[in-house]
């Protein structure tokens, strides 16, 4: 697999999507479409938190620093808050389908929370649905939202 041009002034991998999943989406191949349709939003939204995940901490990665650094901010870009955020940045370049998918994810989301509101952790799930569902069906548009997300406010 070839790695992305680093940013000669920060090692910053210079391609804003990355090419962080393009080894992983090979193995979603083999899922059908019609498989695909009939997963649960929660099931999408457990997928979709795993490649959101590997996603942020991808972009973390250069420059090289201590084990607690890159922890501390990949869980700032993780944590609900921050998705909530990151939805609201995503939604102006929605799709209707999209937007399905993101209200589908939101509705299906049945916890209650410990720690925040209600209403940012059904954005959250609704996110990662997002995500889950996109993965697996059409990585290109997938890597085309996240580029868009403002990932580079390290230390929230």
């Amino acid at each position: 697999m070839n790695l992305p041009e680093q940013d000669k002034n920060n090692n910053a991998p210079t391609d804003t999507a990355q090419t962080w999943a393009i080894g992983s989406m090979a193995s979603t191949t083999a899922i059908q479409f019609s498989q695909i349709e009939r997963l649960s939003p929660i099931a999408l939204a457990y997928i979709g938190d795993a490649v959101f995940e590997l996603y942020v901490r991808s972009k973390f990665l250069m420059p090289p620093q201590r084990m607690v650094d890159y922890h501390r901010q990949v869980v700032t870009q993780v944590r609900a808050e921050s998705q909530a955020v990151h939805l609201s940045a995503l939604l102006p370049h929605l799709i209707d389908s999209e937007r399905e998918i993101l209200r589908r994810g939101r509705n299906a989301c049945v916890a209650k929370p410990r720690r925040i509101s209600r209403h940012i952790y059904k954005q959250a799930t609704g996110l990662e649905a997002l995500i889950g569902y996109l993965y697996l069906t059409n990585p290109q548009r997938l890597q085309e939202l996240l580029a868009k997300l403002n990932l580079d406010n390290r230390d929230d």
